[in-house]
């Protein structure tokens, strides 16, 4: 399916926060500065009551994206269509700006597992996703943006590298992509690889929207430097400096602040955008000076 350029994300090149329930009185009272709230599809697909209630009057307010966790699109199986038809609901409901999703999976037969879980880059995994991924833009009438994961092991039987795994699923679907920046420094890290040469391989062009998100640290069995995609803590040193970076690849684009665990008061989360929101200023300088010269 080859999905038109009109459909593609029209988030503002701008730091946006994910929207948590201890913070809706706080965002309605003093409407902060915010490029855009995103949150979660599956905490939305209930059929009305308080979330509802104060996602409506946010999105009266601010640019919406929707993030899926729960679509399984890697999965050995076939898509969860009652899954997909709450989703065109709520996508229905709120005509967000965006909506993106996962490469992982998290479904086995009829069960349900509760983590995003990697899967092997092979010509099989890829035909099964891009079929996944053409049935999604096709059921919400939509282009979709695909995140590049966080990943704690390799495959022997892949055959296909990350970043060429995630441009032929773009290439063959029409979508495009989530550049998750703490997700490419966990997995470089977890695999003694560049995250830099990670960033200058990735298609930019492709890219609708960055995640920024702090990680846990500890050792492996043997001692090494482990990550965790922990989503508790401010952006960490060394991931800000790879978002400058890519920003300088990319020029500004919607960046997200994912802060899901030990969720602090508003406005630590809200210092988080605006530091954001100043590297995506200088950004912009920064190439209206390289396009003058």
């Amino acid at each position: 399916m080859t999905v038109s350029a009109d459909r593609a994300t029209v988030l503002p090149p701008r730091a946006g926060l994910g929207l948590k329930p201890e913070h809706y009185e706080t965002i309605l009272a003093i409407r902060p500065d915010v490029g855009f709230f995103e949150v979660h599809a599956e905490n939305y697909m209930g059929a009305g009551g308080p979330p509802h209630r104060y996602l409506e009057a946010v999105a009266d307010l601010y640019p919406l994206s929707l993030h899926g966790v729960g679509l399984s699109i890697g999965a050995a199986r076939d898509l969860d269509r009652e899954h997909l038809k709450r989703l065109r609901g709520l996508i229905d409901r709120y005509r967000p700006q965006s909506f993106s999703e996962h490469l992982a999976w998290s479904t086995h037969e009829t069960g349900f597992l509760n983590d995003l879980l990697p899967l092997p880059y092979t010509a099989e995994t890829l035909a099964r996703v891009v079929d996944h991924v053409d049935e999604t833009q096709q059921w919400l009438g939509r282009q979709m943006l695909l995140e590049n994961p966080s990943t704690y092991l390799l495959f022997s039987e892949s055959t296909i590298d990350e970043v060429d795994f995630l441009t032929e699923i773009a290439d063959r679907t029409g979508c495009r992509l989530l550049l998750d920046v703490n997700n490419v420094m966990v997995s470089a890290v977890n695999h003694c690889l560049d995250p830099v040469a990670y960033v200058d391989r990735f298609p930019i062009e492709l890219v609708g929207e960055i995640h920024l998100a702090g990680y846990d640290e500890t050792v492996d069995s043997v001692g090494d430097r482990l990550l965790i995609d922990a989503h508790g803590s401010t952006v960490r040193t060394d991931v800000v400096e790879l978002y400058r970076h890519t920003l300088f690849r990319s020029g500004p684009l919607p960046t997200l602040i994912e802060w899901d665990n030990d969720v602090p008061d508003f406005a630590t989360l809200h210092a988080e955008a605006v530091r954001a929101d100043a590297m995506l200023a200088a950004a912009a300088v920064d190439r209206g000076a390289t396009r003058a010269a």
